[in-house]
């Protein structure tokens, strides 16, 4: 069986976009980066944190309907549509399953596709010493794209491309070296991300209510030395109310009388304070002089370590 890998990473840049032949642009899919692992036997999927997938997403453990090689290692972005555009809230309703019997729902109900961008192993033998040009053609030769498999596609404008992701409300773009290679558990300006929006990962440390129903969450962060740095507050996002109703019930256990925040929310009168156990990914456009998200709209509740909330996500 094939080791999981960490995946490698691009880093967020802003400002003027890479020059030169060498350069290309990607559409950033507002997904879950995933990678496929085949020893020849059988299909095991890995999502970007090492945690096993292989279960919510049935419908790409059979490798011959979508590649022509013995063994291999993709990496690349499982996404699901919502309005035209990728949803992550659409996804993580997929990420998010547990039971054999959910799962068989949710494929029906929330279909998803396998965006592939590169390849590390291939018919026993590894490749991320090859260039990323050199991969995209082995790609192209190993790869039967369908309604839910698919290459991602290179552009030569990149400002174009980003141009067209900020008028169809996408995250961003994606630049990469023609040239680079794969660095397993790697982070270079190879790869190169620049965002139209910013997004984090936020712990909640309180709510405030609408009648019997919670209607708002209140963020943090953890900085430096461990503390819990309050961030804004977001109500708005792609929460359904039956999702609001169940995160009323889910915070019950959490609930305290203690501010667990260093720093006074502006919301502190009507706020209920939690131990910061729940975390969300929270889209917002931009920080404020006084340090809190503006426009914070919630995506997703996710189910990943609140200790993993840090301030550092603030200064990618």
């Amino acid at each position: 069986m094939l080791q999981p890998i960490e995946p490698f990473e691009p880093v967020v840049v802003s400002g003027t976009f890479p020059q030169g032949e060498q350069w290309v642009a990607q559409i950033k899919w507002d997904g879950v980066r995933m990678l496929s692992y085949y020893d020849g036997a059988q299909v095991n999927l890995v999502n970007r944190k090492l945690n096993p997938r292989t279960l919510q997403y049935p419908e790409f453990l059979q490798a011959s309907r979508y590649c022509r090689a013995s063994s291999f290692i993709l990496d690349g972005e499982i996404i699901a549509m919502s309005g035209g555009r990728p949803s992550f809230h659409e996804v993580m309703k997929r990420d998010s399953l547990r039971s054999a019997m959910s799962i068989e729902r949710g494929v029906k109900q929330t279909p998803v596709s396998f965006m592939i961008f590169d390849v590390l192993f291939c018919n026993g033998s590894w490749v991320v010493d090859q260039s990323l040009q050199a991969r995209q053609q082995l790609l192209e030769q190993i790869i039967i794209p369908q309604q839910d498999v698919q290459l991602v596609q290179n552009y030569p404008d990149a400002p174009a491309l980003y141009s067209l992701m900020e008028q169809y409300q996408m995250e961003g773009i994606i630049y990469k070296d023609l040239q680079s290679s794969y660095v397993v558990g790697g982070k270079d300006k190879r790869w190169q991300k620049r965002k139209i929006v910013h997004d984090l990962y936020a712990a909640v440390g309180g709510v405030t209510y609408r009648g019997k129903r919670v209607n708002a969450l209140l963020l943090g962060l953890y900085d430096e030395a461990a503390r819990f740095i309050y961030i804004g507050h977001a109500g708005g996002g792609k929460l359904s109310n039956q999702d609001w109703m169940d995160l009323t019930e889910r915070i019950q256990p959490d609930i305290t009388g203690v501010r667990p925040f260093v720093n006074e929310p502006e919301r502190s009168k009507e706020a209920v304070w939690l131990h910061p156990r729940l975390v969300v990914k929270v889209q917002f456009l931009e920080w404020t002089p006084g340090g809190t998200m503006r426009q914070p709209i919630i995506q997703a509740v996710v189910e990943l370590p609140a200790a993993g909330c840090t301030i550092s996500q603030a200064n990618l």
